[in-house]
């Protein structure tokens, strides 16, 4: 590891338990409008967990304690009661396809985050996935801690165990054989981040309005690098909350998921020619294995901020 992340890694890494709550709410007493901070959660199809997160989140952090703000769904699509559970459980829920309606959407998370930037006011901007089971809301006050009380944090990443069933430490698969490798071997200065491709990060609004969004799964590590080369290791972190349980994606799933994380580190990389866009799999049927071709994402949204209804909608 290079001396400058072990550095980091003592000066930019933290636990939940040290910024106590009152303390957070006192630095967003002393300057509230730059400390505003907005709530999203993307879901797709997550009526089964969504209502008790957001149930959390409103009764700690927006009644008890006043941290949060606002507190937004973005329904990708679901065709279950996802926006209903979400609605009632206190979120002001916004479908996808209703954020600037004139760029048709496309599928994927990463989409759904870029167009969250319309829809909220935050100063501070905290995602979390929709998909989390015995949810806590200290995913939410300790990634926004940092930046609430130090002006030179930009962009703060939930760090937590990951078991895989009854199997500690053993989810995180495509961070381990893919995202890790490659943030090792091509991007050092970010070897120190524990989940890279976590879904629970907060970010200052003036950041993210600046980095384009991948629109699929590769959105995490792209916007983690773009980041890094916008404002340097020193103003990204790190927090501890914990153990974070949720769905696991199947192996395939997992498969095209780390072809789409490997795309946007190439592209990186390069900016120039990339290979086939594409990835094979294999399923067997009646009479053998059957190959299955799927698209990797290849879409990236560009800065918010060179959008015009967003730079029309901030200068109001």
């Amino acid at each position: 590891m290079l001396e400058e992340v072990e550095r980091w890694l003592t000066r930019r890494s933290w636990s939940s338990g040290d910024r106590p709550l009152h303390q957070l709410t006192d630095a967003r007493a002393a300057d509230p409008r730059r400390t505003s901070v907005s709530v999203v959660l993307p879901a797709l199809n997550e009526e089964a967990t969504v209502g008790a997160i957001v149930a959390v989140i409103r009764r700690e952090l927006m009644e008890k304690i006043r941290l949060v703000d606002e507190l937004v769904v973005i329904d990708s699509g679901s065709t279950d009661a996802t926006a209903a559970v979400a609605r009632a459980a206190g979120a002001r829920v916004v479908h996808r396809d209703a954020i600037l309606p004139r760029i048709p959407a496309l599928p994927g998370k990463g989409e759904v985050l870029w167009r969250s930037l319309l829809v909220t006011s935050g100063e501070i901007v905290c995602f979390v996935d929709a998909d989390l089971k015995d949810f806590s809301a200290d995913f939410v006050s300790g990634t926004v801690g940092p930046l609430l009380t130090d002006p030179a944090v930009q962009f703060v990443k939930a760090m937590y165990d990951r078991p895989l069933g009854d199997s500690a430490g053993q989810g995180g698969r495509v961070t381990e054989l893919v995202a890790r490798p490659l943030l090792n071997l091509h991007w050092p200065q970010l070897a120190g981040f524990v989940q890279p491709l976590g879904g629970e990060y907060a970010v200052r609004r003036s950041l993210l309005e600046r980095l384009p969004f991948p629109v699929g799964y590769g959105v995490e590590l792209g916007l983690l690098v773009d980041a890094l080369h916008t404002v340097g290791l020193d103003g990204l972190g790190q927090v501890d909350v914990g153990v974070r349980r949720h769905r696991h994606q199947d192996g395939q799933a997992l498969g095209r998921m780390a072809a789409a994380i490997y795309r946007t580190a190439q592209l990186r990389l390069s900016r120039g020619h990339l290979v086939r866009p594409a990835l094979t799999q294999f399923e067997r049927g009646e009479d053998g294995f059957v190959a299955r071709t799927h698209a990797v994402d290849t879409e990236e949204r560009p800065p918010m901020r060179e959008i015009a209804e967003y730079a029309e909608r901030h200068a109001a």
